[in-house]
């Protein structure tokens, strides 16, 4: 398969470089200082699951030197979608798939958007990793893996023969029945712990032992699991406290990326999460009313560093 691959960062430098490391045609699509990174030093990967380097690397910030490929991963933060996908139609040939491993549960339909319902798919994966400098990607826990289906759950061979393409680079991929379930299940762990994680500005293992934030993020599960209902996503019965109990497990000084990037004062996908929430809650006419003041809290800071106040 020729796969491209839309940003070089945490998620797209590790899956892109497990996928150029098994040999598959991959290409990335960066610039600036990540594309004279690679260019120069290829690409480097410090992983819990064993370090690797990719050098030469394929990589370029023009689409139309690469031509239509199997699949694109689109990789950048969620904010970062329409930019990132201005100048794809050089890549898309006639059953292209395009992928998004963005947090949230509204990236498919924004994606379909640009490159038309016939190649976007619905998209997630998991893995903490972040950029160490351009070019060089830390995995700093939990096990890799992506999960990928049609947006009306249809059986894929296209995926089908991607996900192999996965699987034989080394990369834990699904299939799952209801791809909407399991967008709306990651969206129901990422919430509240970037939410009340960036509120309180500690790691959870603090926030999580206190009662009144941990009441706070078990209100806010209760809010998510009743706007998915509300649009026919169906979860499980007891998948408050299976959310809670996946949060207890988690290290104790583990923080979002969302979390991070607000303290550290960078644009983060605050709108693709908490209001994501807030806005399909309204649109379905389900009260939100915890997250919407978390929402309403974190918006200012989100604005400062977007330099839109």
């Amino acid at each position: 398969m020729r796969i491209a691959v839309i940003g070089a960062g945490g998620v797209g430098g590790y899956f892109g470089g497990k996928l150029a490391q098994a040999g598959v045609d991959t290409t990335f699509v960066v610039r600036g200082a990540t594309l004279s990174a690679l260019r120069a030093n290829g690409l480097r990967v410090d992983s819990i699951g064993g370090d690797f380097v990719v050098n030469p690397v394929q990589a370029t910030d023009d689409p139309s030197t690469i031509g239509p490929v199997d699949a694109v991963f689109v990789t950048v933060k969620a904010w970062q979608i329409p930019e990132a996908v201005a100048n794809i139609a050089p890549l898309l040939g006639a059953d292209t798939v395009v992928v998004p491993l963005e947090n949230g549960v509204e990236a498919p339909e924004q994606l379909a958007e640009f490159v038309g319902a016939e190649h976007a798919v619905a998209g997630l994966c998991g893995i903490v990793s972040f950029i160490v400098a351009p070019g060089h990607i830390r995995h700093a826990g939990a096990e890799p893996f992506i999960m990928f289906g049609e947006i009306d759950n249809r059986p894929s061979e296209r995926l089908a023969r991607l996900q192999q393409t996965l699987i034989a680079a080394g990369v834990p991929t699904t299939i799952p029945p209801d791809i909407h379930h399991s967008l709306w299940s990651k969206l129901l762990f990422i919430v509240p712990t970037s939410g009340v994680g960036a509120v309180t500005r500690v790691p959870m293992g603090v926030w999580r032992t206190m009662p009144g934030t941990r009441a706070i993020a078990e209100s806010m599960l209760r809010e998510i699991v009743a706007v998915a209902t509300a649009g026919g996503v169906v979860l499980e019965p007891d998948i408050v406290p299976m959310t809670m109990s996946r949060i207890d497990g988690m290290p104790f000084d583990a923080t979002t990326s969302m979390h991070r990037d607000l303290v550290q004062g960078r644009p983060s996908e605050l709108d693709a999460q908490l209001g994501a929430v807030v806005r399909l809650g309204a649109q379905r006419g389900v009260p939100t009313p915890v997250t919407s003041i978390l929402y309403a809290c974190l918006l200012p800071q989100e604005q400062i560093s977007r330099k839109e106040n």
